[in-house]
């Protein structure tokens, strides 16, 4: 298959940790990375604008091929020129397979050799996807990386169900570039599996890299295993991904598991938890997690975040968001979604000039101390 349409080059590597600093090269524009890539599940990022977006400095965002097939159709929106046209969006956008989806939102589900069954979690009505039919879906939205339809077993598993499932992705990924229509100008990422199960884990890379596609995902992490489980894995695991193909860690948003996924070698991230809990007055910022329900902010008149520059800190007061978010009011819920997103472009701009000047370890070392990371029974996220 062509791999033009989406190009890694690699700047320079840590000499700390060998995180890399790169490039990713796509039909809709660059971006460095490592990168955080906000979450528009429904073509848009909760509350916040492309434009907005763009001023935070994002070159990717990531859609749902589950979600968009569903609502409002992938023929609606190839009707409407694709993806981009559709959401007023013109720097690159990666879609997911929609794989997770099926997991993790449908309890009436068989897995099957050919796809899987299961019901909308709409209205119940009985669905069918397959490599092949995620493969049309992500042709017609558009995007710049598909990914291959995968299984995300649940954490734990046991050993022999993590086994038949790996097989089984791998050979759904051979039926994915069997069935994918636009190599030329669409990327597919192959996803790899294999749970906590370093053997697996090694069998699914394998099996993947021998297929030679432009990129690579290492899938069901970050599913309820605790951190040292996914950072041995990620050491594991990046090590056998090809050095010339950017390397994505599927749904990480946390900043202390953005900066130990670049540590270990990865260059693309995604989560919804920036604007999750940015829905629950739960802030982002450079003195930690803040939960500006919080009665001490009702008379605080600073800034969210000092440090930040964002619109939500240039112009309003901890005190009027907290007063937003305790009346449910939308616009609360922009301003918090907005900070957060733009903690996070922050938090990767000074990861990568950390990696360009040898010092990412030490650049972890102070964050997590002004985050409150390194705090006995500090919280997270």
């Amino acid at each position: 298959m062509s791999q033009e349409a989406i190009r890694y080059e690699l700047i320079k590597q840590d000499k700390q940790t060998g995180a890399r600093l790169g490039i990713v090269h796509t039909p809709h524009g660059s971006f460095e990375t490592p990168a955080f890539m906000p979450v528009g599940t429904q073509a848009t990022v909760k509350t916040v604008a492309p434009e907005e977006i763009k001023e935070m400095g994002a070159g990717i965002l990531l859609s749902n091929t589950y979600h968009l097939w569903l609502r409002p159709g992938n023929d609606i929106i190839k009707e409407a020129g694709g993806l981009h046209k559709f959401m007023n969006w013109d720097r690159a956008i990666l879609t997911d397979s929609g794989g997770f989806q099926v997991f993790s939102l449908s309890d009436m589900r068989k897995i099957t050799e050919e796809g899987v069954h299961f019901r909308n979690h709409l209205n119940g009505s009985k669905m069918f996807l397959s490599p092949e039919k995620a493969m049309e879906i992500q042709n017609d939205l558009g995007s710049d990386i598909m990914m291959a339809f995968d299984e995300c077993p649940p954490f734990p598993a046991t050993f022999d169900y993590m086994k038949a499932s790996v097989e089984r992705t791998s050979r759904w990924a051979e039926r994915c570039l069997e069935a994918h229509a636009r190599p030329q100008d669409q990327g597919l990422f192959g996803i790899i599996q294999g749970g906590e199960f370093e053997e697996l884990r090694k069998q699914s890379a394998r099996d993947l890299v021998s297929l030679d596609f432009p990129g690579y995902a290492i899938g069901g992490l970050s599913v309820g295993e605790p951190k040292p489980i996914m950072n041995r894995m990620l050491e594991y695991t990046t090590p056998l991904m090809p050095a010339d193909k950017p390397r994505y860690l599927m749904g990480v948003g946390s900043p202390d598991s953005l900066i130990d996924g670049s540590i270990r070698g990865i260059d693309m991230f995604d989560c919804v938890l920036p604007t999750r809990i940015a829905r629950n007055g739960t802030c982002m910022t450079s003195e930690g997690r803040v939960v500006i329900k919080n009665a001490k902010f009702a008379r605080d008149f600073g800034p969210l975040d000092p440090k930040c520059g964002c619109y939500t800190c240039k112009n309003y007061s901890r005190a009027y968001i907290r007063h937003l978010i305790k009346a449910d009011e939308t616009f609360g819920i922009r301003l918090t979604s907005i900070h957060n997103l733009h903690f996070l472009q922050d938090l990767m701009r000074n990861v990568r000039q950390a990696i360009r000047e040898d010092r990412l370890l030490d650049f972890k070392e102070e964050f997590f101390e002004a985050y409150g990371f390194n705090k006995p029974n500090a919280k997270n996220f």
